[in-house]
């Protein structure tokens, strides 16, 4: 099965998001990456279910929220309503990680949990088989535009073995700083969904990026 490109709208420009979703709705992209960030669990504000819900009838596609706050099981029913397809939370945010995932499947959507940098694996080990998705950060959340941590290859292999070891079926996203640069090592160490952000939407040709986000790995890739 392909990889997944999931271009984050944070680094949109948000005084063209029609146009802007109109560039994803014609590109080879399967998500659309939704950041919600409170200002508490992250240092920044980006927005919420009230824009989601705006965004939805743009779109056929799947949309990938990612909530970066605090106390997400208050939020997830708004969010859930505004269109998402997947929620993700992060298991920092919580002491509750498996009964917020059951709340998510509950609402009948698939369920993610996130994780920071700094945070291990064996954080989530007890989860695993309960997951959709496992985001793993590659740069510390709460601005877009920063640099690939490449420790997080690592962290991928980790989680790979153990979804193999388990035969679980749980897909791998990597978020922030992915690029071109990098996407190759970053499938090879068993990610299945790119988020790209800026280079996505920074590009002067997005479309094109996207395509060749997408070729990543086939044999056909030219730098």
């Amino acid at each position: 099965m392909s990889h997944i490109i999931a271009p984050s709208l944070l680094a949109a420009d948000f005084t063209r998001l029609q146009q802007e979703l109109q560039m994803f709705e014609e590109s080879e992209a399967q998500w659309l990456h939704l950041d919600v960030m409170d200002g508490v669990f992250v240092p920044n504000i980006s927005f919420g279910a009230n824009i989601i819900s705006q965004l939805r009838p743009l779109s056929k596609k799947i949309f990938d929220v990612h909530l970066m706050i605090e106390n997400p099981s208050h939020y997830i029913p708004s969010f859930a309503k505004s269109g998402a397809d997947i929620i993700s939370f992060h298991a920092e945010a919580t002491n509750h990680v498996h009964r917020t995932i059951y709340q998510i499947k509950d609402l009948g959507l698939k369920a993610g949990v996130a994780l920071n940098p700094h945070t291990p694996i064996s954080l989530i080990e007890n989860v695993l088989e309960d997951v959709d998705l496992v985001v793993l950060m590659s740069v510390n959340p709460g601005f877009g535009g920063q640099k690939f941590i490449y420790n997080t290859l690592q962290k991928i292999k980790v989680l790979q073995e153990i979804k193999n070891e388990r035969n679980l079926t749980f897909d791998i996203e990597i978020d922030g700083g992915v690029g071109l640069q990098n996407a190759e090592k970053i499938l090879q160490a068993g990610a299945t969904v790119l988020v790209a952000g800026s280079s996505v939407f920074k590009s002067e040709t997005p479309k094109e990026t996207i395509q060749r986000l997408k070729q990543v790995g086939l044999g056909n890739l030219n730098f």
